[in-house]
């Protein structure tokens, strides 16, 4: 009972390799979840001895991944796991712009990746493990653009918000039942990935935040990501985990 299992979401790059990286521990068992998987990962998992695996999964089908997630853990089902968490890390920054010079195609993507995805994969993983006695847990990773809005942000905002209010509903729903999951939509902060280059790369004429993030950069107030992986890992062990459905790394 002293093995775990993590899956993880957008571990290829970022703070979503970050936390793999720091994941792979010997008793870990590491499912990583992204569009393309990252090479550097295996020659770490067999220096530690723990196992990884490693999908190349396109997340704007959360069909297609959630149903693939759930056929792999009836496939876990007898393992002696003393945990399994699932831990919604990916997500994307449609393009930078107020609504009305929106893309459809670009704004779908992103919330079927930032969204819908992360409901899709959490539904799947709750129901393959609803007859496992152990602890479970559901960390969805938000952003304070979830409960902050800010122009030619909508897309990202909107998804970052629906996760908070969907992981809300959740709380609910398992704290009803008698060996329910623990889970928790949190904001990491401010982390020096390729979204804040996004965001300091933008049309200051569109994107009218944009000298905001130019002076975090220049400040030195970013968070880097291996730091905040420290962070969100040492969280989601925190005994009282789930307590606060919704929460801030920064509380």
């Amino acid at each position: 009972m002293n093995s775990h299992l993590y899956i993880l979401t957008g571990a290829s790059r970022g703070m979503g390799l970050a936390m793999a990286e720091q994941l792979l521990q010997a008793g870990h068992n590491l499912l990583c979840i992204s569009r393309q998987t990252n090479a550097a990962l295996e020659p770490l998992a067999k220096t530690v001895g723990t196992t990884l695996t490693q999908w190349s999964q396109d997340l704007s089908d959360g069909v297609a991944a959630s149903q693939r997630l759930t056929l792999w853990l009836q496939e876990q089902a007898h393992a002696p796991w003393g945990s399994v968490t699932l831990i919604n890390n990916a997500g994307v920054i449609p393009r930078i712009g107020p609504m009305s010079q929106a893309d459809a195609a670009d704004l779908g993507n992103a919330l079927r990746v930032g969204l819908e995805a992360p409901m899709q994969l959490t539904a799947a993983f709750l129901q393959a493990t609803d007859a496992w006695l152990m602890p479970r847990k559901v960390l969805n990773i938000s952003s304070g653009l979830g409960r902050r809005a800010m122009a030619s942000q909508a897309g990202y905002c909107a998804a970052k918000a629906g996760m908070d209010h969907f992981t809300r509903c959740l709380a609910l729903e398992e704290a009803l039942k008698p060996h329910g999951a623990k889970v928790c939509s949190l904001a990491p902060g401010v982390i020096d990935t390729d979204m804040q280059i996004q965001l300091r790369g933008a049309d200051a004429k569109t994107f009218p935040d944009q000298s905001d993030f130019i002076q975090l950069k220049a400040n030195g107030q970013l968070t880097s990501p291996t730091e905040a992986g420290t962070r969100i890992l040492a969280f989601l062990n925190r005994p009282d985990f789930g307590a606060n459905p919704v929460a801030d790394i920064r509380d």
